[in-house]
């Protein structure tokens, strides 16, 4: 792995986190939503991530991992919650309304989590780009 590899193994990570931090956003913006099916309720969305690969080289060493990568945002498939609420103008003819399946501590988890993930990233460019420029300093 080259040097300069670093800061787009670093990059990746940084976008792959930038993504789920927008999920994380969007789905507690969308906590407390109601709808009057379950089919029209809010779902926890959460991105879907997978490692880059670099092709085998020619000395035959194996394919090593050069960043991350989003394949797509996926829908929570856990049971839409419906309350009873016969006042609400979304409810439906039975007198129920749809809540969305957003768990709000699990989303606080994620956003914790993708934050630190964002900054040791940045820490890995930070690091590796004092290292170039001390080794630069070596010639002088």
């Amino acid at each position: 792995m080259s040097l300069f590899s670093i800061f787009n193994v670093a990059g990746s990570g940084m976008a792959a986190q930038s993504t789920r931090l927008n999920t994380v956003a969007s789905n507690l913006a969308n906590a407390d939503s109601v709808a009057s099916s379950p089919e029209a309720a809010y779902r926890s969305r959460e991105p879907l991530f997978a490692t880059i690969r670099n092709q085998q080289s020619a000395a035959g060493r194996d394919a090593q991992g050069e960043g991350v990568q989003v394949l797509g945002v996926t829908e929570s498939q856990a049971a839409i919650p419906s309350r009873y609420e016969p006042g609400n103008p979304l409810a439906d003819a039975d007198g129920y309304v749809y809540a969305s399946n957003v768990n709000p501590v699990d989303e606080l988890v994620n956003m914790i989590s993708a934050s630190r993930s964002y900054q040791n990233n940045v820490e890995v460019m930070n690091s590796a780009r004092q290292l170039m420029q001390k080794t630069l300093d070596l010639g002088k």
